[in-house]
């Protein structure tokens, strides 16, 4: 019974050795992703910032901004637009920023746009309304990916399909600290001529209007923040993985010293049971 008791501890510690490899592998190569991954967040960054400033110089020389993206919704149907990972063992990172979509919908009309495998599969499964299955792999949608998205969005919201549009995704804040948000997209609420321009200022002139050339950088602004979104979620979902592994990586290898042991235990046992037996037997 002993002989059985030891090969079953060690067949366990084979396993365990063996899914501590796969766990070490994946934290080495989530390691690897996350620097390129942190870089990007940084190079996304300036090109944000610029058109944000563009777009409040403009609205600041205006006392009455006539854009359908600063007027109030027109009802509540909602778009969320919803970034999460392509694949799992990332801790709580898909699921989190899942809960915070589903709970944000609750009691309201609703519409998601997925972006990433796991949020298509998670609201197909719910029968939640899809605007579209464009993005379903999130590590392929690259920036022209965004700023496509953002004028379908611009068009479908400009046509009434929906009254707002909602961004969701998880923000990366350290390497051990990934916080699920939301950022509100459109309408935009910007103060419309709360901030006049101050004497002796040079004011800018816009061709053929201040108002077309707001409406035209509004898609690229929202690209610029859906693109910026993308690189935060995927820094988080590396980090995320990374700390998920490193951690399965120490379990295994505390349940194979555990084992280890237990089976040192059992393989004395054994031999002192023979020894017994020997003895009793050369007594008789």
């Amino acid at each position: 019974m002993a002989g059985v008791s030891m090969k079953d501890i060690k067949n366990r510690i084979k396993s365990m050795e063996s899914t501590k490899q796969i766990t070490k592998a994946m934290e080495m190569v989530a390691s690897s992703k996350l620097r390129g991954a942190q870089e990007r967040v940084i190079a996304s960054r300036p090109y944000f910032e610029i058109l944000y400033k563009t777009m409040h110089d403009i609205v600041e020389a205006n006392t009455d901004l006539s854009s359908v993206y600063v007027q109030p919704p027109r009802g509540e149907k909602t778009c969320f637009v919803v970034i999460a990972g392509d694949r799992g063992l990332a801790g709580g990172y898909n699921s989190n920023v899942l809960k915070l979509a589903q709970s944000m919908m609750q009691g309201k009309e609703a519409v998601v746009l997925p972006v990433g495998k796991k949020a298509t599969e998670y609201f197909k499964n719910r029968g939640v309304s899809i605007l579209n299955t464009l993005y379903p792999v999130s590590e392929d949608v690259n920036a022209d990916a965004c700023f496509t998205m953002a004028n379908g969005l611009c068009e479908e919201y400009r046509k009434g399909t929906f009254d707002r549009v909602v961004l969701c995704y998880t923000n990366f804040v350290t390497v051990l600290t990934q916080e699920p948000g939301s950022l509100p997209l459109l309408p935009l609420s910007v103060a419309v001529g709360q901030k006049q321009p101050q004497g002796g200022k040079m004011l800018t002139m816009y061709e053929p209007s201040s108002v077309s050339v707001f409406n035209a950088i509004v898609p690229e602004y929202l690209g610029g923040v859906i693109y910026g979104a993308l690189r935060e979620a995927l820094c988080s979902e590396q980090a995320a993985r990374r700390t998920a592994m490193d951690s399965a990586t120490k379990n295994a290898e505390e349940m194979i010293e555990g084992l280890s042991l237990q089976y040192n235990r059992a393989r004395q046992g054994a031999i002192t049971q023979e020894i017994t037996e020997i003895v009793a037997g050369a007594e008789q």
